[in-house]
């Protein structure tokens, strides 16, 4: 438990944190990546050299002083960090690691006149509960997903079984366990972690599922980034038969079960965890309204599968909108950005609906503006970070 004294002291450096935690936290990852290699494949560099992860983490450490009395009122962001820790295989070895490198960054940043060995002590105090607060909850999504039927720990070997053009950018891999075993089933809108060995370098990166649980075999979906290390890989040296390693599904952003109209948004590669919740919500009565934006029909993935669907559910409405339309392309219903005006247009006409929204940072920024204005409960509305999660507002 921490005392009364460190949580003074912790509440006191929020000021500090607001300030300057994100130099903090680039300083904490330099110093971490340079020195413990061992954590290395947890991270994508990408996100690094981005300053997305810096961010993402300041933001977290600041969240924890905030509310360093009351950390229930975290919320969903301790179930987004163990969700995200469980898919890379977070192991309790780790967790001294990263706090020694953080208490280190607190006096090397702040300096030895403000970070004093009172404040250092109040860190430690206060990183040791987090650590065991998380390393508890980790553990038990582990043991639970062991003791599942078609569940394992650590790493699992899969084959592709298929692998399939989606579009120029996205590529899906359909993944059978090598043992032939049973396959644990997974909620639609939750990823899977995979580790590969790339150039004598290991790394692990998370992707969703873009398949509804089927118990035979998993989708993942991939679009092929230009400087992206993994996705070049999986596109340029997968082929089918080859062997992956993965790591058991996980993730909080789940489609619920409900009665409510739902509403699918997505952007560019959004669209891979949509899929596994239009293919669920149509064994259902629900009224399904589907949005898609991409930058041209070249790019946008899984058209055809979506207007199949149409055609056989009469509940489905889908709706796309195009950056720009080029010459040969499909019929779209919009161009340019979705905005309000599309959303007024595409939506039920109740607000009273569920939504679940996903893409690039900025789209994702305009959506959540755009559901608040037109009258969609903030309640009601779900998303997901591909990356370091950031702030919409």
């Amino acid at each position: 438990m921490l005392s009364a004294e460190h949580r003074a002291i912790i509440k006191a450096t929020v000021p500090l944190l607001e300030s300057g935690g994100e130099a903090l936290t680039t300083h904490f990852y330099n110093m971490m990546l340079n020195e413990h290699p061992e954590v290395r494949p947890m991270f994508n560099l990408a996100n690094q050299a981005s300053g997305a992860q810096q961010r993402a983490l300041a933001n977290g450490v600041l969240m924890y002083a905030r509310h360093i009395d009351q950390l229930e009122q975290l919320g969903g962001l301790v179930s987004q960090i163990i969700n995200k820790h469980v898919s890379l295989n977070v192991q309790p070895e780790h967790y001294p690691i990263v706090g020694q490198c953080l208490l280190r960054s607190i006096r090397e940043v702040l300096g030895a006149e403000i970070a004093t060995d009172a404040v250092i002590e109040a860190w430690a105090a206060a990183y040791q509960q987090l650590a065991g607060l998380l390393i508890g909850l980790e553990e038990k999504i582990y043991a639970d997903r062991e003791a599942t039927p078609g569940g394992w720990r650590g790493t699992r070997l899969f084959r592709v079984a298929r692998k399939v053009r989606e579009s120029d950018e996205i590529t899906s891999f359909y993944l059978r366990p090598d043992d032939g075993g049973e396959l644990l089933a997974f909620q639609p809108g939750q990823y899977i972690g995979v580790r590969l060995v790339i150039d004598g370098e290991e790394v692990r990166r998370n992707y969703s599922l873009s398949a509804m649980s089927n118990g035979r075999e998993y989708r993942i979906s991939v679009k092929r980034e230009p400087n992206g290390t993994v996705s070049k890989y999986l596109h340029e040296q997968i082929s089918e038969n080859d062997a992956l390693e993965l790591f058991a599904p996980a993730g909080d952003f789940k489609l619920e079960t409900g009665e409510k109209p739902l509403v699918l948004i997505s952007g560019g590669v959004g669209i891979t965890p949509t899929m596994a919740m239009l293919q669920a919500a149509l064994k259902t009565s629900r009224p399904v309204h589907f949005i898609h934006a991409a930058r041209h029909g070249g790019v946008h993935a899984f058209r055809d599968a979506i207007d199949a669907l149409a055609a056989r559910h009469p509940q489905l409405k889908r709706f796309y909108c195009y950056e720009q339309r080029r010459a040969g392309d499909a019929d779209v219903h919009g161009i340019g950005y979705i905005n309000e005006a599309h959303l007024q247009k595409w939506l039920p006409e109740t607000r009273d609906v569920d939504v679940y929204f996903l893409g690039p940072i900025a789209f994702m920024k305009a959506i959540k503006k755009s559901l608040k204005a037109i009258g969609v409960p903030e309640s009601q509305s779900r998303y997901e970070f591909f990356g370091p999660a950031a702030a919409l507002e």
